[in-house]
């Protein structure tokens, strides 16, 4: 019998953008710029109890499926959602996100903290959050080359 447990986590990484909370919460709320810095989404509902689906991989390696549903939205501000991750149809994580913009002097300072049920070894905080962070510097390197524009 193979051996189930669960290892809570919550990790906080933080970047400043320079660009306004407008902007930044633009780069999460429209699907074809979300699609240029994370993935394309197959169902993209930007609402609150609306969701947003994916699901894709690379050439002959697992296929990730992210299921989320937007819990809050506060334009500018504010972003919550839960989510859960599976590989290969095996649920590795379900989590609740939280995404702050806070505006500061001419940027926008982002404050994302996520809470996880990590389940069985299938994932672990660290990889996560190693994961997060390449994500959140593909939305500034985005953002940068928008400004650049």
């Amino acid at each position: 019998m193979k051996e189930r447990f669960v290892k809570h986590a919550t990790f906080v990484v933080e970047r400043t953008y320079a660009a306004s909370p407008e902007r930044v919460y633009q780069a999460w709320a429209d699907p074809e710029t979300k699609a240029k810095w994370y993935s394309k989404p197959d169902i993209f509902e930007f609402r609150v109890g609306g969701r947003e689906y994916s699901s894709g991989g690379p050439p002959g390696g697992p296929v990730f499926t992210f299921d989320a549903s937007y819990q809050e939205l506060v334009p500018e501000q504010r972003i919550v959602y839960t989510y859960t991750l599976d590989a290969d149809g095996t649920r590795m994580s379900v989590s609740i996100t939280t995404i702050e913009l806070i505006p500061s002097e001419g940027s926008t300072k982002l404050i994302f903290t996520e809470q996880g049920a990590f389940l069985d070894g299938h994932d672990t905080p660290e990889i996560r959050e190693h994961g997060t962070k390449e994500m959140l510097n593909a939305l500034g390197k985005l953002l940068e080359e928008e400004a650049g524009e």
